[in-house]
């Protein structure tokens, strides 16, 4: 790797917009220019013609599908999604096949991960109820943390035992990462809308079965036991305004003990989207009402909300078929999520400013990541160049996913993602892909 200059850029960084440039030298950043500037630089250049340049996202939460499930999507393909949606660092999560539930099946990955991604990595270790002799090993420098699931989805890794979760609470030593919904008020939900409207119920009673109720039941619990036992907790995809009065709005994220997610189709979409959407957009936690959304879109600009992902869970359409209760939970979300999120900047629910720190500034603090998530000297140049003012519209032609198929199918974005880089390498260049690049293991500063 060599040096090269990204100049006559418009840089949003730290909360601030400015025209600029910025000097590569190998696989990180050794000069960010703020104009007037006088250059001496004489080596390989890209003008940015007034492009924008971002950090590059950090996504806190994708499910690449890989071991066990790769008919979906795996490490190479979904990341190669993800690098072209300004993607250039991901946490995946357990629940795979095996799941990610001891330290060999975490080393595999690792290694699967260094011979195939395109961008920079890393694995949540799945929490069981009866794993706490392996979570104990960990190495918290190679570990986001560790992902519990409090209700069932995808993977069948529900932990319900609760001497198992008092233990892992308290004894694991690491950021604990929750799926928050009450088994039981879903399987309630369940047995009362299957008597009321017959065993196939369709897409539009998800988030009846899946409902506010069950989630903050269960956000609830695990925020009152993080506090009893002084666990720092991450409450993964929020999806209802009642959960919000959980979190810790006032304090600096590095003093937040408690702190949250949500995910683009949660900001995105409502349940007013399932007559046209149906299945497509059928998640756990289910996307719930207009007034849930414009809640969470408020509690991001709040800083209630630390940080915003993906969620990234492919599955293939024929398994996206049928009612609510047998079509696959999840969907296709990384080459999207940024210019879906600029759009919504476009439109004034959020700054630009705030949609970098939410994808790429708050995930690297929240996660103490080594010298990430900034346009900084020093740092890892992971960087996205956006061309603004360049309708496009999601079509099968142009969707990267394994899966072939995205809820986005038809919307016409303002924004498109132009280059990206990932440590100093161009990864992405205006639909060319780099297939010999190969991202990093992310590292955790504890």
């Amino acid at each position: 790797m060599g040096s090269i200059l990204i100049h006559n850029a418009r840089i949003i960084n730290e909360g601030y917009s400015f025209r600029g440039a910025v000097r590569i030298e190998g696989d990180k950043i050794a000069e960010v220019y703020r104009e007037p500037y006088v250059l001496t630089y004489t080596g390989p250049a890209i003008d940015a013609g007034g492009k924008w340049l971002l950090p590059g996202v950090i996504d806190d939460q994708v499910h690449f599908r890989e071991p066990g499930l790769t008919h979906k999507g795996c490490i190479a393909t979904e990341s190669r999604a993800a690098v072209a949606g300004g993607i250039t660092s991901f946490m995946d999560m357990p629940n795979t096949s095996p799941p990610t539930t001891s330290l060999d099946r975490l080393e595999w990955k690792l290694e699967r991960a260094a011979a195939t991604s395109l961008a920079n990595y890393s694995f949540f270790f799945g929490g069981t109820n009866e794993n706490m002799n392996e979570i104990r090993r960990l190495n918290p420098r190679r570990v986001p943390g560790l992902k519990l699931f409090l209700g069932s989805s995808t993977g069948n890794m529900l932990v319900d035992n609760p001497e198992s979760l008092e233990c892992i609470f308290g004894d694991a030593g690491l950021l604990v990462a929750v799926h928050a919904e009450k088994e039981e008020i879903i399987r309630r939900n369940t047995g009362y809308y299957m008597q009321q409207n017959g065993n196939s119920p369709d897409a539009s009673f998800h988030s009846l079965i899946r409902s506010a109720e069950a989630c903050y039941a269960s956000s609830s619990e695990a925020v009152e036991r993080a506090v009893r036992l002084g666990t720092r907790l991450h409450i993964l995809h929020l999806s209802t305004a009642r959960e919000l009065a959980l979190l810790e709005g006032k304090k600096p994220l590095r003093e937040k003990q408690i702190t949250a997610e949500a995910c683009i189709h949660h900001l995105w979409f409502s349940e007013e989207d399932y007559p046209r959407l149906g299945n497509r957009i059928k998640w756990n936690p289910s996307i719930k009402t207009v007034h849930d959304r414009r809640a969470l879109r408020e509690a991001v600009n709040r800083n209630l909300i630390d940080v915003v992902a993906t969620d990234h869970a492919p599955h293939l359409p024929v398994e996206k078929e049928g009612d609510c209760l047998r079509a696959a939970s999840g969907g296709p979300l990384v080459q999207h999520s940024l210019v879906a999120l600029l759009e919504m900047a476009s439109m004034g629910i959020f700054t630009y400013e705030k949609v970098v720190e939410k994808t790429a500034h708050h995930p690297a603090e929240l996660f103490r990541i080594d010298r990430r998530g900034y346009i900084r000297p020093g740092y890892y140049a992971d960087l996205v160049l956006i061309a603004p003012n360049t309708p496009w519209t999601v079509s099968p032609q142009n969707i990267l996913y394994q899966c072939g198929w995205s809820p986005f199918e038809g919307q016409c974005f303002s924004h498109k993602v132009w280059k990206t880089f990932v440590n100093g390498q161009l990864v992405y260049d205006d639909g060319q892909i780099d297939n010999n690049v190969r991202g990093m293991e992310l590292a955790y500063n504890p």
